[in-house]
């Protein structure tokens, strides 16, 4: 079982990456907060340039973290985050099940 803790672990790597960054997680947590919104708006919100925040939102989107929605010439930008929770419930359910163990080295059943 140790080699699928690892494979799941290696799975998240991207992800983690994705969220390691304040600014990315910044606008994760602005678009938590309205249904969607454009570069622009983001960017209204941010101390980043508008480029900047669209380098942040394609990394995001790359991982999965948004979807776009055209509306004329206007993209805007929510949170897609399914793929995202089901895969680091499957990190935490691993780690539950393969990794933690008590004070005398056994496995804790949790």
């Amino acid at each position: 079982m140790a080699q699928q803790a690892i494979e799941v672990f290696r799975a998240c790597i991207p992800l983690f990456n994705a969220l390691s960054d304040p600014a990315r997680q910044d606008i994760v947590l602005l678009l938590a907060e309205h249904e969607s919104l454009s570069v622009n708006e983001i960017a209204n919100h941010s101390k980043l340039s508008r480029p900047a925040i669209s380098h942040h939102l394609k990394i995001m989107r790359d991982n999965n973290l948004v979807t776009i929605e055209q509306i004329g010439t206007v993209r805007n930008y929510s949170l897609s985050l399914e793929k995202s929770v089901k895969q680091l419930k499957q990190l935490i359910n691993i780690v539950e099940s393969e990794c933690i163990f008590d004070d005398k080295g056994e496995k804790d059943d949790v």
